[in-house]
């Protein structure tokens, strides 16, 4: 087998993603430092999701019902007040609830810090409300997170453990035929390419670079905006698995090992019945920007500069490819940042080492300047990796 890189195809976009803007968030602070609090709050929205305040007249009192997986975001603002209740989850009679309120009542004090878990109409919900002139940005989008974040993380185990049930169902829908098929060919082209190189890194021995291979597998699909359920949480998982240094370097090898066959026998029905479009009010991905993007490209640097001193171009592709899809996977980039490096791994897509290494090396330099994208920076003169390579 030639040493080339792994393949890599541009997944499809998901059109219930929440769409973010930075521009809304520079709005939104100036807004909220000139005590204009109500437009602060109402440009924090734009910049978390600039779909959910579409059509809705922002000089009255504003409702918004927004769907988060199985929870639903109820917000309100009036001329003096942002309230927030999202009702998670269902108590029934089948529901074990003195160990459910006590798990609860422990999520209150841990890990919750802004929002509280509250008994309603038989539902269990997250509830906030503040005066407009203390909506600064950072607050809420920490609470709107906050709630997302942890309605998706307990409202299965509340089910599985104490037998409540689904608030509602996630409002999804369903990919069309040819959305499924493209779907399925990235998905079997991964997973046709993990086996590939599994086999060749055992047969040269190379067995730390199995690690890589398992982890650059499941960040291209997990990447995939809309895989979700089951599969997305397993894939979550063994995300996490990986990058824990806690755990034996050789241990998260072969759990990867494992939990890959299971996905090379997992039949195409059973991956497909987890993709679908979903409704979402927040990303529940690191908010971003150039400047975050740029400290994220400085705690790189010193193994970018370590591999490049010993000349280690597979180590320093290798590195770069699961970086840039670890970003994707990490933050809710903006589309530039997102396209420069869904550009950067198509262009490498297949080559050779002596090939990707000017072209990877590039546009991680351009996130470390910040300025993404392209041989060219933007006064239109070459970049110092370009003038390297040429």
């Amino acid at each position: 087998m030639k040493n080339v890189l792994p393949r890599f195809q541009r997944p499809i976009k998901s059109k219930d993603s929440p769409r973010m803007d930075v521009s809304y968030w520079s709005k939104a602070m100036d807004a909220y430092d000139v005590k204009d609090y109500r437009k602060a709050l109402i440009e924090t929205l734009n910049y978390i999701n600039s779909n959910v305040l579409k059509g809705k007249s922002i000089d009255d009192d504003i409702q918004i019902v927004q769907g988060q997986g199985s929870a639903e975001i109820q917000m309100s603002i009036t001329k003096d007040t942002f309230s927030i209740k999202a009702p998670f989850v269902k108590v029934t009679e089948k529901t074990n609830k003195v160990a459910l309120f006590r798990r609860a009542s422990e999520i209150n004090f841990n890990p919750l810090t802004l929002t509280q878990i509250q008994l309603k109409e038989n539902a269990l919900w997250f509830e906030y409300e503040t005066p407009i002139s203390l909506c600064q940005p950072f607050k809420i989008y920490d609470i709107l997170r906050e709630i997302s974040v942890y309605s998706d993380d307990y409202d299965d185990e509340f089910i599985d453990k104490y037998n409540a049930e689904f608030y509602q169902q996630p409002r999804v829908t369903e990919l069309t035929t040819d959305e499924k098929e493209k779907v399925w060919q990235q998905i079997t082209g991964v997973l046709e390419d993990y086996r590939n190189y599994s086999t060749y890194f055992k047969e040269k021995r190379w067995n730390d670079f199995q690690w890589d291979i398992i982890v650059i597998s499941i960040l291209k699909i997990v990447n995939i905006p809309c895989v979700h359920g089951t599969l997305r949480t397993k894939l979550e998982e063994y995300v996490n698995n990986l990058f824990n240094g806690k755990i034996d370097f050789n241990y998260r090898i072969d759990k990867g090992v494992n939990f890959m066959q299971k996905l090379l026998e997992k039949p195409k029905e059973e991956f497909l019945q987890d993709v679908y479009h979903a409704e979402a009010l927040i990303s529940l991905k690191w908010r971003s920007s150039t400047e975050i993007l740029q400290n994220h490209a400085k705690s790189m640097e010193k193994y970018v500069n370590g591999y490049i001193k010993d000349n280690n171009n597979m180590m320093l592709c290798y590195y770069l490819q699961y970086s840039f899809l670890k970003m994707i996977y990490d933050y809710n980039l903006e589309e530039h940042h997102q396209d420069a490096i869904y550009t950067v791994l198509e262009t490498v897509s297949g080559k050779e080492l002596h090939e990707a290494r000017p072209v990877l090396l590039n546009t991680f330099y351009g996130f470390l300047d910040g300025k993404t994208g392209g041989f060219v920076n933007a006064t239109g003169k070459k970049s110092l990796l370009s003038k390297l390579f040429s």
